[in-house]
């Protein structure tokens, strides 16, 4: 197999590069360019040269015998200088070298799944780590990278295989059609590992974390909606103007608000006739992303609005449309209640999304632990083989979610979400 390298830190220029070395030939690449191999695992300064002899850089070498390593092969990295030229230069350089090549997009990660230093939920919320872009996405990403999750789904699968011994071992010593032979806690322990695994399934995906909480803001023409979108992003995004009908279409925006993510839908005002086709258009988009919205902000008539909308009153500089029910009162011309408002969408999105410390799946985990729980559904039967091979379906969905067994495609779709350096 090829030894790879790629550049691993950020884009040059920079004040440092860090370009990885991960193969059978790390060793002798770093000998090529430095004229020695540093001691494992401890920095050592050392200068780089071409094949003419001419210096390339002066830069720390470290070196990573294998196996215990990230990629779980022979590993280096050159802290050089991150200068364009440099980086260049040394890349140029390994890339004469006898084995090597430079990196495609998530390589290295890949290495560390095939030489077994991670398994494919890590790789998965590693994935969701490099791509987070809110506190919240950290949070999360960093405990399934980390092996939270790994470690549920490893010992829900040792409390299958249990289950299974005992079956065998009733299946070897006793009738087929006679139970007497598990033990009394071979039910309790099927039906509540099946809990478990639908509780885990009940709680909020981590897709929703990618996707952030829709937060709509809905109601008539001329109600402050565009000013109020404003005042939320601190952007002019939307145009806002006294003339009844300005907002055409659904304009939305993606913000952090508290480390929690959400899109702010600005809508088309809503109002029951309207001769104008575009506004007609723009109307239907409205309640589209009204079905679509996971929080409903109302800045209509009292009352009027979409159930489970939160009434906001929208203009307490002026002292008019006070709402008795206003959960929130704003001014989107002075920003009076806007961090109040932010404040209480940040607390309600806490309770949809999953949090820092919570386990949250992804689609393709969810549907594998959607067929162990089914092919647990109908607990022990009377028949012996039946419920052997239940036990064996739900075992399979599990060494699929750790990636025990997985097609090329899914791993090659997976992987091409890293960086080419990770």
């Amino acid at each position: 197999m090829d030894t790879i390298f790629a550049l691993s830190s950020g884009a040059p220029p920079a004040a440092i590069g860090v370009i990885r070395i991960s193969g059978t030939a790390a060793a002798d690449a770093l000998e090529a360019l430095a004229g020695r191999l540093p001691a494992p695992r401890r920095p050592s300064l050392a200068r780089l040269k071409d094949t003419n002899g001419a210096l390339l850089d002066e830069a720390l070498l470290l070196w990573f015998p294998g196996p215990a390593t990230a990629t779980g092969e022979d590993c280096a990295e050159i802290q050089c200088h991150g200068g364009r030229a440099v980086i260049a230069a040394i890349s140029a350089r390994l890339a004469q070298l006898p084995g090597l090549r430079a990196a495609e997009a998530g390589e290295f990660t890949q290495r560390a799944f095939a030489n077994g230093r991670l398994d494919l939920a890590q790789a998965e919320g590693l994935a969701d780590l490099l791509a987070a872009e809110t506190e919240l996405q950290r949070a999360v990403a960093v405990d399934a990278a980390g092996g939270t999750l790994s470690q549920m789904f490893t010992d829900w699968r040792s409390r299958l295989l249990i289950l299974s011994a005992h079956i065998e071992s009733a299946l070897d010593f006793s009738d087929e059609d006679d139970v007497a032979g598990l033990p009394p806690s071979f039910e309790a322990g099927w039906a509540g590992l099946h809990s478990e695994i639908r509780d885990l399934l009940e709680r909020p995906r981590v897709e929703r974390l990618k996707d952030g909480i829709r937060v709509v803001l809905a109601g008539p023409p001329n109600a402050g909606k565009s000013m109020l979108f404003n005042a939320i992003l601190q952007t002019d995004a939307a145009i806002v103007s006294p003339i009844a009908g300005t907002t055409r279409d659904a304009i939305e925006r993606p913000v952090s608000i508290d480390g929690v993510p959400f899109v702010f839908i600005d809508t088309a005002g809503l109002r029951a006739e309207t001769s104008d086709a575009i506004e007609q258009i723009g109307i239907g988009r409205a309640q589209a992303e009204l079905e679509r919205a996971d929080i409903i902000l109302w800045l209509g008539p009292e009352g009027e609005g979409p159930r489970g909308s939160w009434e906001i009153a929208t203009r307490s500089d002026e002292g008019i449309g006070i709402k008795d029910s206003a959960r929130f009162t704003v001014s989107g011309l002075t920003g009076d209640g806007i961090a109040g408002l932010a404040s209480g969408l940040s607390e309600a999105a806490k309770a949809i999304l999953p949090g820092p410390g919570e386990s949250a799946i992804n689609a393709r985990q969810a549907q594998l632990l959607g067929e162990a729980a089914r092919a647990l559904a109908t607990g022990p039967v009377d028949d012996l083989l039946v419920t052997a091979e239940n036990l064996r379906s739900a075992r399979f969905a599990f060494d699929r979610i750790l990636g025990t067994v997985a097609t090329e495609d899914m791993l090659d779709t997976l992987f091409g979400r890293f960086c080419i350096g990770k």
